[in-house]
């Protein structure tokens, strides 16, 4: 079973019973204002079974823990993303409104790097950020990640943040 321990989160497989904490996430109008929309609850529990899907690869969106409480706030991970015909690993988060600006998004993100890097042995990782999304563009820059270039993908503009394992 994937999960990876911080300081303060445990990122752990998301199984189908984080539907209802995760829509709180993702169904969320101000969490999720940088996405066409925020998910229903249907589109909740078909994402949760996309991350179940990917584990067996090493990979996916895992559940964001706060270890003092055992509250899922969000999600964090690495999905390979087809980004102008390449497949990228991509470190996504989502953390909800009330645990923003604390530092958990980039806590999270760093762990997943650093997985990705050891656990994977990726020779990169990127992500993908819409360009006004700044709280987003913070996270990824705390963590080493530089804008690489800016494309249009998936109906909006998106900086396209990256970063290179040392020696690679």
């Amino acid at each position: 079973m994937l999960s990876i321990s911080t300081p303060r989160l445990l990122l752990r497989e998301l199984k189908s019973a984080d539907a209802p904490a995760l829509f709180e996430v993702l169904g969320d109008p101000e969490t999720m204002r940088f996405y066409p929309q925020p998910y229903s609850r249907e589109e909740v529990d078909e994402w949760i079974g996309r991350q179940i899907g990917r584990y067996a690869m090493g990979a996916g969106l895992l559940g964001v823990v706060l270890r003092d409480s055992g509250t899922l706030i969000g999600d964090c991970g690495l999905v390979w993303q087809e980004v102008e015909g390449v497949e990228e690993p991509e470190i996504g988060y989502h953390v909800h409104r009330e645990h923003q600006g604390r530092g958990y998004a980039t806590e999270a993100a760093r762990a997943v790097r650093d997985y990705a890097f050891g656990t994977l042995g990726c020779d990169h990782v990127i992500s993908m950020i819409r360009p006004e999304n700044l709280a987003s563009r913070r996270v990824a820059e705390k963590n080493g990640l530089t804008v690489n270039r800016t494309i249009f993908w998936r109906g909006y503009d998106h900086c396209v943040y990256q970063l290179r394992k040392a020696g690679t």
